[in-house]
């Protein structure tokens, strides 16, 4: 069993922080206001408090907050992230006036990157940023298999993850260890293709795969 972070109490948060919990995790949501998303919790039994906190009890720590201000967000907690595995994601994208991604704010890089810059003592993992909220806990759901795909500097911080993603309901042969961190630059870029899928096929599970 894993102590866990999620940090962010969302759509994106909620349904991995209840699945690690079924699987016995200790499971911790860091967000601003931690008494209101307790009052909203409706999931297994986690623990409620706030980001700084939550980052500094947890072994692995899940980002799940907006990508556009993640960097300065978790740049903040440094400290508490010292020697900590960090799990990312997220999109670093601007948005259009519906709130869809528009274009990215990273074009030279990926926030995958600045963020393991900024946390040199963190092992960063980017990984389930290629895929709707729905599909990250639940990739069954899905009548074509899906990829989840991984990239990190650590071989180490990679294993501990792809378990997890495991426990998720990921397979195995499911996920694609794309390299080192720079490659999260590839993923965060398909982002920019969700807004035509949307538009296409509507508001429907779906995730951004390889076929093999």
């Amino acid at each position: 069993m894993n102590t866990i972070s999620i940090l962010g109490s969302g759509r994106v948060a909620s349904p991995i922080a209840a699945k690690l919990a079924v699987g016995g995790h200790d499971i911790a949501i860091g967000s601003r206001d931690p008494v209101a998303a307790a009052a909203k919790w409706t999931g297994p039994a986690v623990r409620h408090m706030d980001a700084r906190a939550a980052a500094g009890g947890a072994q692995i720590v899940i980002n799940a907050t907006p990508g556009d201000s993640a960097l300065a967000r978790l740049s903040e907690l440094r400290q508490e992230l010292e020697g900590k595995i960090l799990v990312d994601v997220s999109n670093a994208s601007a948005r259009d006036t519906n709130g869809m991604p528009a274009g990215l704010l990273y074009t030279e890089g990926s926030l995958g990157e600045r963020l393991q810059e900024a946390l040199p003592g963190t092992r960063v993992v980017k990984t389930l940023n290629t895929m709707l909220f729905s599909v990250m806990a639940d990739p069954r759901s899905l009548a074509t298999a899906p990829s989840v795909f991984m990239s990190g500097n650590d071989e180490g911080a990679k294993a501990t993850v792809a378990a997890l993603l495991g426990e998720l309901g990921w397979p195995q042969d499911w996920i694609v260890d794309l390299g080192d961190i720079a490659s999260a630059r590839a993923t965060e870029a398909l982002m920019l293709m969700v807004p035509h899928v949307l538009r296409r096929f509507g508001f429907k599970p779906f995730a951004l795969s390889l076929a093999r």
